[in-house]
């Protein structure tokens, strides 16, 4: 009996301190998992880096560059005097020299050059057609990349009267506004390019301003290279006035506004 009382006290026990942990253990709070910071990986930074405004801006002016040295080193100007390779020859020649002509424009070479050049080549009439397609694309390309690479980085320097004068004219009537640098040339192709790009001017008034206000200068540079040979023809002649008297005006124009602009 006494062994079965000792048996029954520490059975009591034993119990009472199980009783007790389990008691303990509901009644205690659950541990809360404390979060850890996970640093950023340098693939992140990475990204994030070459995604900026300044980095995507200092990838343009390596293209451009590059572009520039490339036209440097092919000397694109050699097909007026050389003309083009006979082993390019009818349609492909045309698509071929469209292509290189948009290409060669967003470097920096002098239009009037290449739409000699189209005339010396083709003719007036194909000749047109393939300056007017080249002239297109290349100011596709220049404003699709300096919307992309330089807008987000350019657009907080527009501080000057002058560019933000220009800035508030290509964004609020863009159209219009391109469709007048077009026709009477003075600025640069490649400049209104990069301006219309950094502007807010959209995509369609400008590719549609730049095809119709390009004709008539195209048309004539076109035709005044077809008609180099006989320099006393009267299609050269109109040829000649109509490139001289759109750049007189546009000479005119330009120092009208910026003498405006001055007086305000």
């Amino acid at each position: 009996m006494l062994d079965d009382a000792t048996t029954r006290s520490g059975g009591t026990a034993k119990a009472s301190s199980r009783a007790a942990a389990t008691e303990l253990a509901v009644s205690a709070p659950a541990a809360v998992p404390v979060p850890v910071p996970v640093p950023a990986g340098f693939a992140a930074r990475c990204t994030r880096t070459l995604i900026s405004p300044w980095s995507r801006l200092s990838l343009l002016l390596v293209l451009l560059a590059a572009a520039a040295s490339s036209v440097l080193l092919f000397e694109p100007q050699k097909l007026l005097a050389n003309g083009w390779p006979p082993q390019v020859a009818g349609p492909a020649a045309l698509v071929l020299f469209a292509v290189a002509y948009g290409l060669i424009t967003v470097a920096f070479v002098p239009r009037p050059l290449l739409n000699l050049a189209a005339g010396a080549l083709f003719g007036s009439e194909w000749g047109i057609g393939a300056a007017m397609a080249g002239t297109v694309l290349g100011a596709g390309i220049a404003f699709g990349l300096g919307r992309l690479l330089g807008q987000e980085a350019l657009r907080p320097l527009l501080r000057g009267r002058l560019l933000k004068a220009a800035d508030g004219q290509f964004s609020r009537h863009g159209f219009r506004s391109m469709l007048a640098v077009r026709l009477f040339p003075g600025v640069p192709f490649w400049a209104a390019n990069y301006a219309a790009a950094v502007s807010r001017m959209g995509y369609v008034p400008f590719l549609l301003a730049t095809a119709i206000g390009s004709i008539p200068n195209v048309a004539a540079y076109v035709v005044a290279g077809a008609r180099a040979s006989t320099p006393t023809s009267p299609a050269f002649l109109i040829a000649l006035a109509c490139i001289a008297l759109p750049a007189l005006a546009g000479a005119v124009v330009a120092w009208r506004k910026r003498h405006h602009l001055r007086v305000r």
